[in-house]
């Protein structure tokens, strides 16, 4: 589905370095334990001090750098200027309505918020392809999603997706969001996608995609000890091809099923995804908890 107003881009990094920014950038405060990714070197860290014009970062290695202060950095997906924290009041806490505190954080990067504040499940929907998207989702999101009471369903494959909206009946209040894999022009999924915002729903359906053949290829290669995924030839089946270019078992489908659940356990935070993916998600979650 096409978006003229796409506030998130296609790629989050798009445009984006050191130099003064040609939009204003959201600012957040560096206060301890915020999770931000350096753009520059992918270095992702918690914040552990910021010393004069700089902040210092640890990532889960106990890998620690400098970092200058201001824009160059990524913050829930987004690009951010940082800078060093307010002081704090005599009752030590913050500025009222500064809105990190520096407490828990969910895997999104997000504030973590008290269990109390989890809400009965929307009408709305997220869907995704399969159920190795819904796992992925789920380990990055999950907490966020319970907040804002979302759930995520699979279609098992996007082919099923007109069927589903048809069942499902999308409308004021009980919207859909959709990811898909692959959605790149003249592909089958972006041919499925134009027709859903043709189609009876499209006010209340928002149908996005990352471009990788399959979810896999969000997670950033680095994080399994490799340059870039493996190129597979089309005539052999992608998840198979890539467990065998891997030197990994790939005889049967236990086989893969173990496969990306070694892929999976290399994901702690979004800091391990490719921002094509980040971007699409959040997005999504936005368009299905809009009033």
């Amino acid at each position: 589905m096409t978006n003229n107003d796409d506030r998130y881009g296609s790629d989050v990094l798009a445009d984006f370095n050191r130099r003064a920014p040609k939009v204003e950038l959201p600012v957040v405060e560096a206060v301890h334990d915020l999770v931000l990714e350096d753009v520059a070197s992918d270095f992702c860290g918690a914040v552990v001090r910021v010393e004069g014009h700089t902040v210092e970062l640890e990532d889960r290695h106990g890998n620690r750098r400098m970092f200058p202060l201001g824009p160059g950095f990524l913050f829930e997906g987004t690009p951010v200027a940082v800078r060093a924290p307010r002081p704090k009041s005599a009752s030590g806490h913050g500025p009222t309505g500064s809105g990190h505190t520096g407490s828990g954080r969910t895997a999104s990067g997000s504030i973590a918020a008290p269990l109390e504040r989890a809400r009965i499940a929307r009408a709305s929907r997220i869907f995704v392809e399969g159920r190795h998207d819904a796992e992925l989702v789920e380990k990055v999101w999950g907490a966020d999603l319970r907040i804002e009471g979302i759930v995520v369903e699979y279609l098992e494959g996007v082919d099923h997706l007109a069927d589903v909206l048809a069942k499902f009946k999308p409308g004021p209040g009980r919207r859909v969001g959709v990811l898909v894999d692959h959605l790149v022009p003249n592909s089958k999924e972006s041919r499925i996608a134009d027709a859903v915002s043709r189609g009876p729903f499209r006010d209340s359906v928002l149908v996005v995609g990352h471009p990788y053949v399959d979810v896999w290829q969000s997670v950033k290669p680095a994080r399994l000890g490799i340059a870039a995924w493996p190129t597979v030839p089309r005539s052999i089946e992608w998840k198979h091809g890539i467990c065998e270019a891997l030197g990994w078992p790939h005889e049967d489908q236990a086989d893969i099923a173990r496969a990306w659940q070694r892929i999976l356990s290399q994901v702690s935070s979004y800091a391990d995804l490719e921002p094509e993916l980040l971007g699409r998600v959040e997005q999504l979650i936005d368009f299905v908890t809009a009033e």
